[in-house]
């Protein structure tokens, strides 16, 4: 009889045990910010060192440059966090310049949680792959103490941390779970309105069952970097559309 009692609380707990395993991993899931995993092509490799010089025009202090975001659904204007984040914040320069971001879209949103872009695979129809894209290089994490509140801007990696390439997100609201796991490396200073618009606009199933698939995804028509007094005038002459 107390055999059989011990085997009845031993199966009891190791069921509990994979409960809440899967129950975890669920959470895990859905609360992260990640890359799909893709097989490698065996192309991919490890940018450490800062390519800040790359495309940077001559006499332009590089901390002082915003990053404007014109979307379909509007302007956000994005602050750079260069002291915490050199390379991550070169990368993203490097990359708006090369019009790298043009015509990608903001491909998982999450409302209470972030809106993620950056990913050239969103381009093109095919959302099978949306989510997989990225530069064809990766990043070196470099997590600091900045933490992910709404309108952080942060970059988006799949399991290993060295993963990022080109996808980031802008946090809809605080999330501080993600603190130290992501490297953080900006954040909005103007048009939290249109991150709103877009984390609460409709969305359905992504091909994975993930309810974050925008039905209307919003597109960056154009990713710009400019000095602030260069914004000042692009914004007085160049109105957002109504």
């Amino acid at each position: 009889m107390k055999r059989s009692r011990s085997f009845l609380l031993l199966a009891l707990a190791l069921g509990m045990a994979v409960l809440a395993g899967g129950l975890a991993s669920r959470i895990s899931a859905a609360d992260s910010v990640g890359l799909r995993p893709v097989p490698s092509t065996g192309e991919e490799k490890l940018v450490s060192e800062n390519p800040s010089n790359v495309n940077q025009p001559a006499g332009v202090d590089a901390k002082d440059e915003l990053a404007v975001l014109e979307t379909s659904a509007g302007r956000i204007v994005l602050r750079f966090f260069p002291d915490v984040a050199p390379n991550h914040v070169a990368n993203f320069k490097k990359l708006a310049r090369e019009q790298f971001y043009d015509g990608t879209k903001f491909h998982r949103v999450i409302k209470g949680f972030m809106i993620q872009g950056g990913d050239p695979n969103t381009k093109k129809d095919d959302i099978s792959k949306w989510g997989t894209g990225g530069p064809g290089y990766n990043i070196k994490a470099e997590f600091n103490d900045r933490p992910h509140k709404r309108g952080t801007l942060s970059m988006a990696r799949s399991g290993h941390p060295d993963s990022a390439g080109s996808q980031f997100f802008i946090c809809h609201a605080d999330a501080p779970h993600l603190n130290k796991q992501y490297t953080v490396f900006g954040e909005t200073m103007e048009g939290m309105e249109i991150v709103d618009k877009i984390a609460t606009a409709p969305v359905k199933s992504d091909p994975q069952g993930n309810r974050s698939l925008p039905v209307t995804p919003v597109v960056v028509k154009r990713a710009l970097i400019m000095t602030p007094a260069e914004y000042e005038k692009y914004k007085n002459s160049t109105p957002q559309p109504e």
